[in-house]
């Protein structure tokens, strides 16, 4: 892997996620890393070998430019709203831009940045979007004619003791964005827009009962990619039962929707975070193969665990290595070296096959007739 180990690059945020990145990276490819953040690095993070700490303030844009000089690529691991910022000094200082935003609005400013772009811009490069993005387009193109897409992802705390069955397992920022901003789908064949928390559905999963609904954000650009292609396509996030009526409650009842920073703040005072976590994902397709109609299915049940000699969550092993993979993939030639690259442009049997694919090991294609997918 002597083009990942001699390339240089930089993480923004330095938090569970974009710390975890940084590891990743430094363990499975033995590179140097900048992990850049607005607040004083740990004693620890200053005296890392391949690891090395930045203080930066991304909103000042002379000293963002500054930073990514000399670096090949920049993931940014910090929270949506500073997206579009960053991708823009990534096309001026012409280096290859990953993120992991689950914006739609973002992720649009950013295939506006890349008509101009010299090098690559791969926003929702995590797990949902991410690497359900992947996984939908496997399934997708194993069907000559595609009925039904049906993605589901939900990162849980393996014990939930409060009325809403949940904790916190990661951006608080993220979660409430997800269950506030309209949906994208595909109904009858018709892009279309739907309402989160709307949607409900219950189903069984691994002998446990759970809950899903739609949530925004998730299907990165699936969509616009399969449009023409298939009949229905939607993305739920999955939750254990009795979670959708709270947050029903507090979102619509008591009209926090319309008040977010007061949301946030209840929130972040009633509900504990969990590094006790469990990553959910299960997607199925169906359609015409051979003219008969037929469905696959793939699922997964992903536990945290240590990296670099420090224990890690599910949720941040499964989010940094969707685009450690992704950022190997172009790296080595795999992907489009400019320009906008979404998810479903990546072959998951090629980023199975990455040094972080072993991650996501369950979602293999066992049957031998996975496609390999090519950028243009």
């Amino acid at each position: 892997m002597s083009d990942m180990k001699n390339r240089r690059f930089i993480v923004l945020g330095a938090g569970k996620v974009g710390g975890t990145i940084a590891d990743m990276l430094a363990e499975h490819y033995q590179c140097k890393v900048t992990l850049a953040d607005r607040l004083e690095p740990s004693k620890k993070a200053r005296a890392d070998e391949l690891v090395t700490s930045l203080l930066l303030d991304v909103e000042d844009p002379v000293a963002l430019r500054a930073a990514l000089r000399g670096h090949d690529a920049v993931i940014n691991a910090l929270p949506f709203f500073h997206a579009a910022r960053v991708a823009e000094a990534a096309v001026d200082v012409k280096v290859h831009y990953f993120d992991l935003t689950e914006d739609v609005a973002a992720t649009k400013a950013i295939q506006q940045l890349a008509t101009r772009a010299e090098r690559a811009l791969m926003p929702q490069c995590g797990l949902a979007p991410g690497v359900i993005g992947m996984l939908g387009a496997s399934l997708a193109d194993r069907f000559e004619e595609l009925y039904d897409l049906r993605m589901r992802v939900g990162a849980l705390t393996r014990n939930p003791t409060n009325d809403l069955r949940y904790n916190f397992t990661w951006s608080i920022d993220g979660v409430i964005n997800e269950y506030c901003n309209p949906c994208e789908a595909i109904v009858l064949g018709q892009l279309s827009t739907v309402q989160p928390l709307e949607g409900y559905e219950t189903f069984t999963l691994g002998g446990d009962d759970y809950e899903a609904f739609n949530t925004s954000g998730g299907l990165g650009t699936l969509c616009e990619t399969l449009k023409g292609r298939v009949r229905n396509l939607d993305y739920k996030t999955i939750r254990y039962p009795g979670h959708h009526q709270g947050m029903k409650f507090l979102l619509h009842d008591m009209r926090l929707i319309e008040r977010r920073d007061l949301l946030r703040e209840v929130l972040e005072h009633a509900v504990p975070h969990s590094r006790e976590d469990v990553v959910i994902m299960f997607a199925s397709a169906s359609g015409l193969r051979g003219a008969r109609f037929e469905q696959d299915t793939r699922s997964a049940f992903i536990l945290g665990e240590k990296l670099r000699g420090v224990d890690r969550t599910a949720i941040e092993l499964t989010t940094a290595a969707g685009i450690c993979g992704a950022v190997e993939l172009q790296m080595t030639g795999k992907l489009a070296g400019s320009g906008f690259v979404s998810q479903e442009q990546v072959s998951l049997a090629d980023f199975l096959g990455t040094r972080v694919g072993h991650y996501y090991r369950a979602l293999a294609d066992t049957t031998g007739t996975e496609k390999t997918r090519r950028a243009a």
